[in-house]
């Protein structure tokens, strides 16, 4: 039965305690048209219940620097991140010699989770590279990963190394492939992260691999942050768990980026 519309109202308030969301993903969770949902949108807009953005909504009061803690993040979209991060393992480089990149970030680390998980059957090893000290530590003792972790100053908020070391470092490194993390996904303004440190390594992650892949759920689609470190062509492939709207679709095409939907 459809939802009258204080209750559907309720709903999406309810949706946004766990983050931004997109008219899309509200429409389909609903089971209505992404015109009533925009309508709804403005309606709560209005009554300064949120705030809208483009193809979506985010909590009243939102900005670009807002940063949810690991812990928070942890528990948000977590099985999209796990259809992300299943789907990612088949651009995994060589298990014999390969080299990798991984991001900090929450679908990052579930990524690090299933290589721990799957590497020690495999009877070999790749190197890996993070400045995140979460998914350090997961894989310290994984026989099937041989773990670099970059110096730097930790961020409480993210649990990644920032810093002039941490960017030194990846200038002297040429993985296979990195696994990138993002705040915000958008058409014009590229790959965005609310801090300025993090940005810096996010760019220079990117720079010191062949391969770039972005891990981004679909709540993090047309959304925009403080600080670009990326533009649309620096990426090769997007995995992602819902179509990306029109707009950030033909982005994606111009720039010749792969979009894989998990």
């Amino acid at each position: 039965m459809a939802q009258l519309t204080p209750e559907r109202h309720d709903s999406i308030l309810a949706r946004l305690d766990e983050g931004p969301v997109t008219v899309q993903f509200l429409a389909d969770q609903l089971q209505v048209s992404k015109e009533t949902i925009r309508r709804d949108l403005d309606v709560l807009q209005s009554q300064g219940s949120l705030q809208r953005v483009h193809g979506g909504a985010v909590p009243a009061g939102a900005a670009s620097r807002v940063e949810p803690t690991l812990s928070d993040r942890l528990g948000r979209h977590t099985a999209q991140k796990q259809r992300i991060a299943h789907t990612a393992q088949q651009f995994l480089p060589p298990a014999n010699g390969g080299s990798m990149i991984l991001d900090a970030g929450t679908t990052t680390e579930a990524l690090a989770n299933l290589v721990a998980d799957t590497s020690s059957a495999e009877g070999q090893q790749r190197y890996l590279i993070t400045n995140a000290v979460p998914i350090a530590q997961r894989l310290a003792s994984c026989p099937g990963a041989q773990v670099e972790i970059l110096g730097g100053t930790v961020r409480g908020v993210t649990g990644a190394a920032v810093g002039s070391d941490t960017v030194d470092a990846l200038a002297r490194r040429r993985a296979d492939v990195a696994f990138i993390g993002t705040n915000g996904v958008d058409a014009a303004f590229g790959l965005s992260t609310p801090d300025s440190a993090e940005a810096a390594v996010k760019a220079a992650l990117i720079r010191a691999a062949r391969h770039r892949i972005l891990l981004a759920d679909s709540s993090k689609l047309g959304q925009t942050t403080l600080v670009q470190f990326a533009t649309l062509a620096e990426l090769d492939v997007l995995i992602t768990d819902a179509e990306p709207a029109p707009d950030l679709a033909e982005a994606l095409t111009e720039a010749e980026v792969e979009v894989v939907i998990a």
